[in-house]
């Protein structure tokens, strides 16, 4: 075996995944090649995840808030964190729509916390005049859902 053979063959050992080779030709020469598995092997490379993005929820509420303070009109407000749907389901029909009537009690909106969802019902007789916020949209305690008029 030239000296040139030999040096590949150390290269190909050393990127094949395998602990030992042992060469016998038939002239007598005899090459052994032998590693400890355990130290070479690379630590397997976890992919990096995308810091999670921040959502700016806040900035659209506030001008809504703003309006509708103006008017008057009560408001049913978040009575916890999470996120908001106005539907029982997905592909359902929404509890309330503008301009429905509901009565105190009525289930207006669910709100999912911790896995758990939780109605959300009317207060107080009303008709929803707007609904302030977008379904799938995460809320705050106290945050303002739905502008209402009381009946």
């Amino acid at each position: 075996m030239t000296k040139e053979e030999i040096k590949e063959l150390v290269n190909l050992f050393a990127e094949a995944n395998i602990s030992k080779i042992k060469i016998k030709e038939q002239d007598g020469f005899e090459i052994e090649l032998e590693r400890d598995m355990c130290c070479d092997i690379p630590a397997p490379i976890c992919p990096t995840t995308p810091a999670p993005q921040p959502i700016n929820v806040n900035v659209v509420n506030e001008t809504h808030s703003s309006n509708h303070t103006k008017s008057n009109n009560p408001t049913i407000n978040s009575p916890m964190v999470g996120t908001f749907y106005q539907a029982p389901s997905p592909g359902a029909a929404p509890f309330v729509k503008v301009g429905s009537t509901v009565k105190k009690g009525d289930a207006i909106a669910i709100i999912e916390a911790m896995k758990i969802m939780n109605e959300i019902e009317a207060e107080f007789d009303c008709k929803i005049v707007e609904i302030l916020v977008a379904d799938g949209q995460p809320v705050e305690f106290g945050m303002p859902l739905f502008t209402v008029e009381k009946l």
